[in-house]
């Protein structure tokens, strides 16, 4: 009983953003057949925002590790741009 009680607690949210993904892909189906652009331009976020929900919940990822995770990734970029040779072509507008 507790291995079921604790899986339920676990997949919960991932059930939720998953059932969030599905309603709002039927309702943007049927918004667009029913030409309510606005409303289906709403599910359609609705839909993107559960399915990054989920993919975050599935990968491990808190709202706290995306400032690390971007500080990394510049630190890195900084990095393999000071490797470039100064005559590099650059195209600057």
């Amino acid at each position: 009983m507790a291995a079921i009680t604790t899986s339920v607690l676990l997949l919960r949210w991932p059930l939720v953003s998953a059932v969030l993904m599905f309603l709002a892909s039927t309702l943007n189906i049927q918004f667009r057949k029913s030409d309510y652009t606005f409303f289906a331009i709403v599910s359609s976020m609705v839909g993107i925002a559960s399915a990054l929900w989920f993919a975050t919940g599935l990968l491990g990822l808190e709202l706290a590790d995306f400032p690390v995770i971007w500080a990394s990734f510049k630190d890195i970029m900084i990095e393999i741009l000071s490797h470039t040779p100064p005559d590099w072509p650059v195209v600057v507008p």
